[in-house]
């Protein structure tokens, strides 16, 4: 399939609620634990090197970072603090945590979750939390197992059925599941696919005037 997301660029980051832009049009956020593949699997699923920054630095993201994508209108795609291994000051995570909570109560153009693991180091605390969170605010989520080239293919395999098994025991269809790599491109036109879908991007989606 021919990628929407070729043209993504930045264009704004969010500290707080009154910073975001107008609740309007389709959202897709990502979210992951600090080194889980986020911001490399958003410069995979673009095709960009550097759209998302790939810190050796884990959770660098201290913002919702926003880009949209001409010439597609009003859709962006969000970037989500991670968090994991990063020294988050404790005021800072619970200033996180309140606007992540408000997001998601209260943001209309919210369409879906993009939850990013390690498929070495899949489902930790905060991804079942996250998925949790998408689910019971009304929205579907899909788990990115990303690094499946680390993996040989029946690992992968083990490891993606065992995954899905405990996902749809908890949420029934609310959650799809699949194997990544930036790396070797698995799974990247599956990935694009279900954002697209989220976000409605089709033959007839509305695009900027020129």
């Amino acid at each position: 399939m021919s990628n929407p997301f070729a043209r993504a660029k930045y264009l704004l980051a969010a500290h707080t609620p009154q910073q975001l832009p107008a609740d309007g049009g389709y959202e897709v956020a990502f979210a992951g634990r600090s080194n889980a593949g986020k911001s490399s699997a958003l410069n995979a699923l673009c095709q960009q090197n550097a759209l998302a920054r790939v810190s050796k630095t884990p959770g660098r993201t201290q913002q919702l970072v926003f880009f949209d994508f001409p010439p597609y209108d009003n859709r962006f795609l969000v970037d989500l603090p991670g968090y994991g291994y990063a020294k988050v000051p404790r005021d800072l995570k619970a200033h996180w945590q309140a606007f992540l909570a408000q997001y998601f109560r209260e943001r209309e153009a919210l369409k879906g979750l993009v939850v990013v693991m390690d498929i070495r180091h899949p489902l930790k605390d905060y991804d079942r939390q996250m998925i949790a969170f998408a689910v019971e605010h009304g929205m579907p989520a899909h788990a990115l197992l990303t690094k499946a080239d680390k993996l040989g293919r029946g690992a992968a395999g083990n490891t993606l059925q065992a995954v899905r098994k405990e996902l749809l025991a908890l949420h029934g269809d609310k959650v799809s599941v699949q194997v990544f790599s930036g790396e070797t491109n698995i799974g990247i036109d599956e990935a694009r696919g279900v954002i697209a879908r989220w976000m409605e991007i089709g033959p007839r989606t509305p695009v900027r005037a020129s």
